[in-house]
């Protein structure tokens, strides 16, 4: 058994001394001024982002910024958009860096060029709604680099963030051989795709909504390995983040989510509030899944993030606030109790 272990980590040293390194695909040099079309955001080295946007008939008494997922793109804000949209908050969604209608598809930029995006659509969107609050809604992965951007020590003052579902699965938290894998795979076979194939997840409940995610050309079937890559590193950085976002944050689970795990959720929320909790608000659904905003269940959701950002109620008119106070109290009791 300890001659076979040391074979295998032998073979893994030699994968990786020989094979590739994983890339990133940065942003170019910024010779272009920052600029929103009607279709498009336009960032400083010139990549031109395709942008939706939902707007109220009368003047916006807010303005959200979402953030696609994985593999995602803009219009996973589509149905959100509109009900936010009829409640007078304009909400502007992308498609970031490599995912939907970019160009370098399936590339990964690097988390630097994900953040920078997010805070120069900020200033785009402050200058031209000024005066008026704005508020960042992040998914799985927009959730992620919301959190790695809103750390920052150049972070902007927003009104608030919503993150639903973030990607927090962090290598920390993942089985040995599982980081093993990527890592050597990564470093030796960077260009491989892979695709979720024979993978039994339920990202949501909505079934409809899936069949047309899956006929979706724009929604990516096949990842490259050194992407996924770059993804587990954004995990991590959010991960560990997690005592370094300040301001009103709303975080959003559902409890038969199987694409985050429960237990890296729980050790990140352990941290989240341990700082500033009166600006923290956690919810969970006991019928959610990971697609929150586009699951059955997704306008119950939407109703929850329209109340806590017009404020006008302690609890969340659902009561899945109330739900994950008594979740965590309960989790942080078995822990200290098995410790």
């Amino acid at each position: 058994m300890v001659i076979m272990r040391y074979k295998i980590y032998l073979a893994l040293l030699v994968i990786s001394l020989t094979g590739c390194m994983p890339m990133i695909y940065p942003p170019g040099v910024d010779n272009n001024l920052a600029r929103l079309s009607k279709s498009y955001f336009f960032t400083e080295d010139g990549a031109a982002l395709p942008l939706r946007h939902w707007q109220p008939k009368s003047d916006p008494y807010a303005i959200i910024i979402a953030l696609h997922g994985f593999n995602d793109y803009s219009s996973f804000f589509e149905l959100p958009g509109e009900y936010f949209s009829n409640s007078g908050i304009a909400c502007f969604a992308y498609d970031q860096r490599g995912f939907g209608g970019t160009t370098k598809r399936g590339l990964w930029a690097g988390d630097s060029a994900y953040s920078n995006d997010l805070l120069t659509l900020i200033k785009l969107l402050s200058n031209r709604f000024p005066n008026k609050p704005v508020y960042l809604i992040g998914e799985s992965m927009g959730g992620a680099i919301i959190i790695n951007t809103m750390s920052k020590s150049n972070a902007p003052a927003v009104a608030g963030v919503v993150l639903a579902a973030p990607a927090l699965w962090a290598k920390s938290t993942m089985p040995w051989y599982q980081t093993s894998l990527l890592w050597t795979m990564a470093h030796s076979m960077p260009w491989l795709t892979l695709t979720g194939k024979g993978v039994k997840v339920t990202p949501s409940d909505n079934i409809k909504m899936l069949r047309a995610l899956g006929k979706d050309p724009l929604v990516i079937k096949s990842t490259r390995i050194e992407t996924l890559y770059g993804l587990s590193n954004l995990m991590d950085e959010a991960f560990n983040n997690a005592a370094l976002i300040h301001g009103k944050t709303l975080m959003l689970y559902g409890e038969k989510d199987d694409i985050i795990p429960k237990e890296p959720t729980h050790v990140f929320l352990q941290t989240f509030l341990e700082t500033a909790i009166n600006e923290k608000t956690v919810a969970f659904y006991q019928n959610g899944y990971h697609m929150l905003l586009r699951d059955l269940q997704a306008e119950t959701v939407w109703t929850d993030i329209a109340a806590w950002i017009k404020n006008k109620s302690t609890h969340l008119p659902s009561g899945a606030d109330i739900r994950a106070k008594q979740a965590l109290a309960k989790n942080m009791y078995q822990t200290t109790n098995a410790n």
